[in-house]
């Protein structure tokens, strides 16, 4: 296929393109930095003036940057608006038969994600008619992303809507948790540091798993919305002994309540992903991939 893939130098992106590139599809990679295989291209100044079709346009370009940025730079990550609205309208004007476009467990309601029992959040949580408030900015951005789907899908294109969860691996940038705390490790950092009180969750899902679930969910037609992860709820103090004790040594906690730490409980009920892809990397092998890195 001839595929067009935004952010493509990002950590979802950079992965995707190889595995494109690896089965033998054209791809046409585009981010705002550029690398040997990514043509650096503003993705907004694309979809205002291309007019070349492709088979397939997965769109991961996104303002991220980790809960630091999530919750300091709510103006900047809501830059994702204009940049989703125009890629719903390249997708219209080129005809563009099939499209992927990667959402976010942040677009589900906070109401759902507070302390207590951990509640795993399945696809239907999210209704367009009475959405609830997602998770700041970046997740109001996402929510609306999901609707414009819809209008986009109305003109000619099948969308794919991915939810993923806490997606990491070996070469993720520090400002996230995970590869933080795998720093923090190797480092031999001793108290080590958590943001919040340590007893927040989160599922954990590889980027090698993010990746063949979203090829398997092209191949096989699937549309959405659905969830990325495992169903497995690790707290960020077990996250944290899991990579000390991986590491070969036992540090003091030490909690920083004052610093963002996002929803209490983040967690997914996997069962509409298993139906095409079973995640083959535990969260586990990833700690020992990551150390060893």
């Amino acid at each position: 296929m001839r595929v067009l893939l935004t952010g493509a130098a990002g950590f979802v992106g950079r992965h995707l393109h190889q595995a494109l590139l690896d089965r033998g599809d054209q791809v046409l990679g585009i981010d705002l930095n550029a690398t040997p295989l990514v043509h650096s291209i503003d993705a907004l100044d694309f979809f205002r003036r291309d007019e070349e079709r492709f088979d397939l346009a997965i769109h991961c370009a996104a303002i991220v940057g980790g809960r630091a940025s999530i919750d300091g730079s709510p103006l900047g990550v809501a830059t994702n608006l204009g940049l989703d609205a125009w890629f719903m309208r390249w997708l219209a004007r080129t005809k563009t038969p099939r499209a992927v476009y990667f959402s976010s467990s942040a677009a589900y309601p906070v109401a759902l994600q507070q302390p207590g029992p951990v509640r795993r959040l399945i696809e239907t949580d999210i209704d367009y008619q009475q959405p609830g408030r997602p998770d700041a900015t970046y997740g109001l951005a996402k929510l609306t992303g999901e609707q414009l789907c819809q209008y986009a899908e109305a003109e000619v294109t099948r969308m794919t809507i991915l939810r993923p969860f806490s997606g990491y691996g070996e070469d993720q940038d520090d400002c996230y948790p995970f590869p933080a705390f795998i720093r923090r490790a190797k480092e031999r950092q001793d108290p080590f540091e958590i943001w919040g009180d340590g007893s927040s969750t989160r599922d954990w899902i590889h980027i090698d798993d993010i990746v063949d679930a979203t090829l398997k969910a092209v191949d096989e037609g699937v549309l959405g919305p659905v969830n990325l992860g495992t169903g497995r709820a690790t707290s960020f103090d077990r996250l944290a002994s899991l990579v000390t004790e991986a590491a070969g040594y036992q540090p003091e906690l030490k909690h920083l309540p004052a610093a963002p730490q996002g929803v209490h409980h983040r967690v997914c009920d996997p069962s509409r992903m298993l139906d095409f892809h079973v995640p083959r990397v535990t969260l586990e092998e990833g700690i020992a991939r990551a150390l060893a890195a």
